[in-house]
């Protein structure tokens, strides 16, 4: 049933029998109230251990919150949700996901309890034109939303949904994909991409886990990665399969890149993209961020 049949059938209910209160029916027409275009960011995640440790990361995560305006709702697309087809959680309370091992009790008793938003889900869904987006009541928060969310917005009192990550898809779609819920922006909406640019764990110096130190083809990716970004030509970052062998080990799985390209699809052409908190780690990381938004 389209908007306008659903409002006529409501008129045909008799007022007494109306069980659908006036803001009811708000959140479904209407499900955001128009804003300012809201910033875009993209948050180098690193270690799930960031979520519970003090380092110059979280506070670059800190800080950049407090240049936001407060969003109404937030949507992640994280580097650790990837599925045949696109979803987004569209559940009231989404669940905090520990989807890791080996790392300390401390890390697994943190709960982010932060509510969902059916109505940011069906405004999404409804929003993508170029896929069939589903409505998931199964997963919750994975470690690439809540870990960095949590830093930005502590008490857990911000609406967080995510989207996933189509697997089947090219990077030039996902891309394309991005562009179709730039209008979440002006309702108050929070974008954010969750990953890494350089993210290589089978070649991790472990001698330097805790060290800015980065192999010569990191330095190569990540110098190139970042004069795209700061340039806003993207073209390079979205045909990232054919940059060479430097781009080849820093992408060599593509799921903590792809959330950039999400981030960097939405930017508008008066809108400049900044980095921060823009250091290598362990030789084939970078922790590199990205904020999008008027200067």
């Amino acid at each position: 049933m389209d908007r306008k049949k659903f409002l006529l059938s409501l008129a045909t209910l008799p007022l007494a029998g109306a069980a659908m209160k006036l803001n009811d029916l708000t959140r479904i027409t209407e499900p955001f109230k128009p804003t300012p275009r809201m910033p875009v960011l993209f948050l180098g995640h690193g270690s799930p251990m960031n979520a519970i440790e003090e380092n110059e990361f979280v506070a670059g995560f800190r800080k950049v919150a407090t240049e936001l305006p407060r969003p109404q709702a937030i949507l992640v697309v994280s580097a650790h949700w990837e599925t045949r087809g696109t979803l987004v959680t569209a559940m009231e309370r989404p669940r905090t996901i520990h989807d890791f091992g080996g790392f300390p009790r401390a890390l697994f008793d943190v709960q982010y309890p932060a509510p969902g938003s059916p109505e940011l889900a069906a405004e999404t869904q409804r929003l993508v034109t170029s896929a069939t987006v589903g409505l998931d009541q199964s997963w919750g928060l994975d470690h690439g939303a809540w870990s960095v969310v949590k830093h930005l917005y502590p008490n857990a009192d911000v609406p967080v949904i995510q989207m996933s990550i189509d697997y089947s898809l090219k990077p030039e779609q996902h891309y394309a994909l991005a562009k179709e819920i730039a209008s979440l922006r002006e309702k108050g909406v929070l974008i954010i991409g969750s990953g890494n640019m350089v993210h290589n764990l089978g070649m991790v110096a472990w001698d330097k886990l805790n060290e800015s130190y980065a192999f010569d083809w990191a330095v190569e990716a990540r110098a190139k990665m970042n004069q795209s970004i700061t340039s806003g030509d993207h073209s390079a970052l979205v045909n990232f399969h054919g940059q060479g062998k430097a781009f080849e080990l820093a992408i060599n799985s593509g799921e903590h890149f792809l959330p950039l390209l999400y981030t960097l699809a939405l930017q508008e052409k008066d809108e400049q993209a900044t980095l921060f908190n823009d250091k290598p780690l362990a030789g084939s990381l970078t922790m590199t961020s990205v904020r999008i938004g008027k200067a």
